[in-house]
This record gives C-alpha cells, sequence and structure tokens, in this order.
C-alpha cells in the first residue's frame, strides 16, 4: 500500500460476490507491468489497497487523447514487454493462485512454448465454453481446434521470449489523463506482445497507428507481422464468443479460417 491518501485520490473497485483471488491477481498484474514504469515502460495505475472483495486504486483524470501520449504508449508498451517473463503462461510476480479475464477464469501455468500456452490455455478453454452454451456450432469449432493443432504443434513459434504483457489490451484498459496513457484492469502473464498488439487493433484504441508505429518501431517487429494480427485476435475473440454470443463466434471462425 501507498502512502496517506484521501478518499478524493483513491478509486474503489468492489465484487462482493468476487471469488477468492479476484481483486488479489489484478493487484499482482498491475505491481509486475508497473516495475517497467521506471524503465521507460508504459505507466500502469497504482494500487493503493486491495481486500478479497475491492481493489483501491489511484484516481485517474481522464483528458482528451494526445499524438505524443499515442506516441509514448506504444514505445512504452514495447519497453514493458522486454522486461520479460519467466515463461510462457507465466502468472505475475508473487502470485500462484487463479486468474481471469474480466470475470471469465482462465489459467496461468508456466509453458515451454508459446503456440502449446496460447492453444490449451488461451483459445480451446473459451471455444469449448462458446460451444457448451450454443454460440458457436461444432463445424466453427472444428476450425479452430485446426489452428490450435498448429500452435501447439510449434508451426507459429518464433525466437521471442516471454514479454510481460497486459494480456486484456482493449481501449477500455487505456485511459489517456493529461500528457500521457495509464493501463488498468489487466490479465498479465507471460505472453508475446503481438498478443497486446492484436487485441488494440481488434477493438480500436485512440491514435492506434500512431501506437503501433511507436510499438513497432521499439520492438523492432519483423517484416509480415501484421499478417499474425488474427491469430493473436482468437483468444479474446473465442472469450466474447463465450460470453457475448453467436457474432463473436462468426468473427472468431473467420479469423481461424486464416490460419486453418
Amino acid at each position: 500500500m501507498g502512502g496517506v491518501s484521501s478518499a478524493a485520490d483513491v478509486h474503489r473497485k468492489t465484487w462482493s460476490a468476487a471469488p477468492a483471488g479476484f481483486f488479489e491477481v489484478e493487484a499482482a498484474g498491475l505491481r509486475w507491468l508497473g516495475e517497467g514504469t521506471a524503465a521507460d515502460g508504459a505507466r500502469v495505475v497504482r494500487v493503493r489497497g486491495v481486500g478479497t472483495d475491492h481493489i483501491e486504486l489511484e484516481r485517474l483524470h481522464p483528458a482528451a487523447p494526445g499524438a505524443a501520449a499515442a506516441d509514448n504508449l506504444g514505445r512504452g508498451l514495447a519497453a514493458t514487454h522486454r522486461l520479460g517473463a519467466p515463461a510462457f503462461g507465466a502468472p505475475p510476480a508473487g502470485w500462484t493462485g487463479p486468474a481471469w479475464i474480466g470475470r471469465q477464469p482462465q489459467t496461468n501455468d508456466p509453458t515451454p512454448t508459446w503456440g502449446a500456452f496460447y492453444a490449451e490455455q488461451r483459445v480451446r478453454p473459451f471455444v469449448r465454453r462458446a460451444l457448451d452454451r450454443g454460440h458457436l456450432d461444432a463445424a466453427g469449432a472444428g476450425i479452430v481446434d485446426r489452428v490450435c493443432d498448429r500452435l501447439a504443434g510449434g508451426e507459429f513459434d518464433d525466437d521471442t521470449p516471454p514479454a510481460r504483457i497486459h494480456g486484456d489490451l482493449w481501449a477500455g484498459n487505456v485511459v489517456f489523463v493529461a500528457g500521457e496513457a495509464v493501463l488498468i484492469d489487466p490479465a498479465a502473464h507471460g505472453g508475446h506482445g503481438l498478443t497486446d498488439l492484436a487485441m488494440l487493433h481488434l477493438f480500436g484504441c485512440p491514435g492506434l497507428e500512431r501506437v503501433t508505429a511507436a510499438y513497432a518501431d521499439a520492438a523492432d517487429l519483423p517484416a509480415g507481422w501484421r499478417d499474425l494480427l488474427e491469430l493473436h485476435q482468437l483468444h479474446p475473440l473465442a472469450v466474447h464468443a463465450a460470453s457475448h454470443g453467436p457474432a463473436y463466434a462468426t468473427q472468431l471462425v473467420q479469423a481461424a479460417g486464416t490460419y486453418a
């Protein structure tokens, strides 16, 4: 916890029915990502306190997005990713409990390769949920499964080491304040840096092209990286297919079809 703060300086999020560890893993993820701020990483909202049914954060004061803030977000995100993680799927430092994206559970089990982690812990579990809930049909699930087989087999693995990623980086989790952007509400873990960038592209973000250009330059992305964005969007699309219905399932199958 930080120093003494007034109520006006604190934003308190509560959920009386929160499962054990829900807010604690959010706090652990914010602190882990926040280690990068001192090393030119992305700015992350500061944790003021945490309990079983709440988390207290510094209060942010939103402002209009600016070009400099977008540039800095791209460079900062690349710097945060470079901090790395012990393995693909590694949880935030000091945390060994459950994990979520939004309010949907997912796992953070360290895995030697990205493709196997992504297929088995990020895509397939949500495809099964979407199928069980009637949001996705068996034919569509089969297309996604074929891509997961390729992922698990290592076809999309590269030499990139595990990155320290936000894991739920849509525009709603990027708050522009005066002169900068601040990251909130992560599903932090060791992953592939393109996954964060891909989610920004999936749902949009103010100044997206500036964020992208700054990130691509700072991360020294290889040629052809844009061709992999839909692959890295399979996780959020599967999450939304499970929770929000058939429209996202259709988009999931279309994205998977690029790689099936």
